[in-house]
């Protein structure tokens, strides 16, 4: 799903009436889309209590649409018109001859009657401004807002629901009015903006969902966006297949290069999630006192052990036993836990930067630390690569901010994947991943119970599991990234946001794949 800019949305529009389909007939189906997710927030719209706030433009037609359904529902309607509506406007007569109740701040100073109806309503839908509003938020529009911002702490406070998005949110870059009113649920229209998936918007959009609002299926401005949503229809339709007639070689064999003496558990999530996630063969070479520690742990993982440094991280001489028998292994995944020091280094540019050819490579943590001190890595390795950094480690490669990595996570990934030459897989909220042509697709997941130590290394192993059954890096990125997170929502519906482990996500994985292969549901 393409994921879109003010400009891109309005292009889209009017190559839509272009084609036919007027701007009053997307209205009618965005008002409709937004009543049946207000009557869906509320269980029921009969006899509910609720405030449409208009605005002057579109997005306030919208928001009487959708008041004009619910009063046909039997929900009890205000619109408040927030500020002044065309002297024409079909939308409000219509909307008054279903029965739908109008009041205008023109007629209430100091807001006294909004305050009222904000403290006795049990939904209100925002409707004041759309993508076509960035500039900051004043007058009347300012002080609604607030009120209902204020109304949010209050006891008894109604439910939210943002047409389009949350007003006072830019839906380019996220950055938020002061005066924005965060929501419990973003009905998008027609396409997500890029602002509700960016922070700090996107801690106020709430639930976000995306409704149909009958553009066109095949509009050719849409193919120049190189911004995507990742969906459970996409990533479920590029799972690896698993014919009946397989074996183990089939599924190729991951060798996960991982470990040290004081990040013991980065090797075991690494390796069994690989296996989780369906490679055939999984090979972990570790440091001999790490590997002596998890072996009894994983029982299905071939063991490769390493010589190792007085500190229990891997010894440099041990990229050469690798190299000697690397031709056997599909995938190559290099860096959870493996400490960050001169020797460590030595052993990173070996194995990866000082020989022809090698198998895929996903490097992860202390493999992207250590390459980060090495000159031009990107033009030396031996594969096509994924690379997964948090924030921290972006900033280390490039050497900005880990705060300028943040407040432009698409433009960072999709920059330095094309300089690199590699798939960046930028990990966080809304996880960022880019190809070096420009592409780049985004998680729809933001889950603080991944905020846990060797969730990351879970994150690797899944993606090397899927490039090893034959996953072109790009595709096993995010279908990694997205089994991932949908994994997460899955233990976070069950545990809650606090306490989830990195192994509880490795547990539930192979549930996860099976859902998406019989044709994705919730999650995404």
């Amino acid at each position: 799903m393409k994921v879109v800019t003010a400009a891109q949305m309005a292009a889209l529009e009017q190559a839509s009436a272009r084609l036919g389909v007027s701007t009053d007939t997307l209205m009618e189906k965005a008002g409709l889309a937004v009543a049946e997710a207000a009557r869906q927030l509320l269980r029921g719209a009969a006899g509910a209590r609720i405030v449409v706030l208009v605005g002057p433009g579109n997005n306030g037609a919208d928001g009487l649409v959708a008041a004009r359904h619910l009063r046909r529902w039997g929900a009890e309607v205000t619109a408040y018109l927030v500020t002044g509506r065309p002297e024409f406007d079909p939308k409000m007569e219509l909307a008054r001859r279903y029965g739908v109740a109008t009041l205008s701040s023109d007629g209430d100073p100091g807001l006294a009657q909004l305050e009222l109806l904000l403290s006795s309503c049990r939904l209100v839908i925002d409707a004041v401004l759309g993508t076509g509003r960035a500039r900051p938020l004043s007058g009347v529009a300012r002080d609604a807002l607030l009120r209902l911002k204020s109304r949010r702490s209050a006891v008894g406070r109604p439910l939210v629901l943002a047409l389009d998005l949350p007003t006072g949110l830019d839906p380019d870059t996220g950055q938020v009015d002061p005066a924005c009113a965060a929501a419990d649920l973003t009905v998008a229209l027609g396409r997500p903006k890029v602002g509700l998936l960016a922070f700090p918007g996107a801690a106020y959009v709430g639930e976000l969902r995306v409704a149909d609002i009958g553009l066109p299926s095949a509009l050719g401005e849409e193919a120049e966006i190189l911004l995507e949503l990742l969906t459970p229809d996409w990533a479920g339709r590029r799972l690896p297949v698993r014919p009946l007639d397989s074996h183990k070689g089939t599924f190729g064999h991951v060798l996960v290069v991982a470990g040290s003496r004081n990040y013991v558990g980065a090797a075991f999530l690494a390796s069994q999630a690989a296996v989780r996630a369906g490679a055939g063969l999984v090979t972990l070479a570790a440091p001999r006192s790490v590997d002596a520690i998890v072996a009894s742990k994983l029982a299905e993982v071939v063991h490769l052990p390493l010589p190792e440094d007085a500190e229990g991280r891997v010894h440099q001489d041990g990229a050469e036993l690798i190299l000697s028998i690397l031709g056997r292994y599909t995938t190559l995944l290099v860096g959870c836990g493996l400490g960050w020091s001169g020797g460590t280094g030595d052993f990173i540019r070996r194995l990866l930067l000082d020989h022809q050819p090698s198998p895929p490579i996903v490097i992860d943590a202390d493999g992207l630390n250590n390459l980060s001190g090495l000159p031009d890595w990107w033009q030396r390795l031996g594969g096509p690569a994924v690379v997964t950094p948090h924030p921290g480690e972006m900033a280390t490669l490039t050497g900005a901010s880990a705060a300028a990595v943040q407040r432009d996570r698409t433009g960072f990934a999709r920059r330095w994947s094309s300089r690199w030459g590699v798939v960046v897989a930028l990990k966080g909220a809304y996880t960022v991943m880019a190809e070096p042509g420009g592409m780049v697709r985004i998680s729809p997941f933001a889950n603080p119970g991944l905020a846990s130590g060797g969730t990351g290394d879970v994150l690797s192993g899944i993606i090397a599991g899927l490039m090893a059954q034959g996953l072109p890096p790009a595709d096993a990125a995010c279908c990694g990234v997205y089994l991932h997170g949908r994994t997460a929502e899955t233990v976070r519906a069950r545990l809650g946001d606090a306490g989830t482990i990195a192994s509880d996500l490795i547990n539930e994985l192979p549930e996860t794949i099976k859902g998406l292969r019989l044709g994705g549901g919730a999650g995404g």
